[in-house]
């Protein structure tokens, strides 16, 4: 019955979105693994004792967050079965944000559509870490773009992936990784050592899903008429080239799909970062390319949904 929950959490998140609210799973598990880190991290002063306390904090969050959702579900059942498939449809939403990526990216493409650059590059960076404050019409366009196809495969099909296979506990030990990972996960001279197992876990979890979304991404571009085969072109090309081992699966995709070019020069506290290129510059980045991101965004999600379902069913009548 997973693929009743998977299809009942889309639905909800399309339609409800997220609840912003301090009581939201996710914000508690980004609490704990805050509390956790002011405890551990001061103790370890050693690259290797910061490496061993890095790695403590992810068994024991994945832990806790793991027993703790499985616990709610079973808890749930134990009541009736439709209190478990509607409470974990109900958990398994806040798991994904189809809702939150597009409405993120709209409000950025409304601003630079109206020529209010000060909000757009205001609202960019509440959703990157790049610098904002000079960037222009295409560069906060391509910044959008990144983080929603990039997000494609950390905020739906990771967490609906996990589901598929193991429940809404496993969705949840997956938002916990992709949580400890944009937390701890970055290389500087805070987190380098004490967030190394945590970004690592979280390239390992994300490897299939990724891959598994490129597939999706051109799929989806050939039925909203894009450039399918320039979604294809440009993953085998492009995909590796990027620094995560897993997001230039989606972005090369996306970057084939509308023509378009990603990656290039940004800035990290006034620091320049040449990163990749992704995709054939075929056109101008515009805000239209947003919108278009968006309904591949949907469009995968749909398909992976129709896809587990289809895939359920017939492993059930074999």
């Amino acid at each position: 019955m997973t693929e009743y929950l998977l299809f009942g959490a889309v639905i909800m998140d399309c339609l409800l979105g997220d609840p912003r609210t301090a009581f939201h799973p996710v914000v508690m598990i980004g609490n704990l693994i805050a509390w956790l880190e002011r405890r551990m991290l001061p103790l370890a002063q050693s690259p290797v004792a910061k490496k061993m306390a890095g790695a403590v904090l992810v068994i024991m969050v994945l832990t806790l967050v793991y027993t703790s959702v499985w616990l709610v579900m079973a808890a749930l059942f134990v009541v009736h079965p439709w209190a478990g498939y509607l409470g974990g449809a109900i958990l398994l939403s806040f798991t994904i944000s189809t809702r939150s990526l597009a409405e993120a990216g709209r409000e950025i493409a409304g601003f630079l559509l109206s020529g209010n650059m000060e909000q757009a590059r205001y609202k960019v960076g509440w959703i990157v870490g790049r610098d904002t404050a000079k960037l222009n019409t295409a560069e906060v366009t391509r910044a959008t773009v990144e983080t929603v196809a990039e997000n494609i495969v950390d905020g739906i099909i990771s967490p609906l992936f996990y589901a598929a296979i193991g429940g809404v506990p496993l969705a949840f030990l997956y938002r916990a990784v992709n949580t400890m990972d944009s937390m701890i996960g970055y290389k500087n001279d805070k987190y380098y050592d004490f967030g190394m197992v945590a970004a690592r876990v979280d390239d390992v979890f994300n490897y299939i899903p990724a891959r598994i979304t490129s597939l999706f991404i051109i799929l989806a571009a050939a039925i909203l008429k894009l450039d399918s085969a320039g979604a294809f072109r440009a993953i085998r090309r492009d995909a590796a080239k990027h620094p995560s081992p897993n997001s230039g699966f989606s972005e090369a995709g996306v970057a084939g799909a509308l023509g378009i070019r990603l990656g290039g020069l940004n800035y990290y506290g006034g620091v320049a970062s040449l990163r990749a290129y992704m995709g054939e510059a075929k056109c101008e980045l515009t805000p239209i390319h947003i919108e278009q991101t968006i309904q591949i965004m949907y469009a995968v999600t749909v398909l992976f949904v129709a896809a587990t379902v289809a895939g359920k069913w017939l492993l059930a009548y074999l």
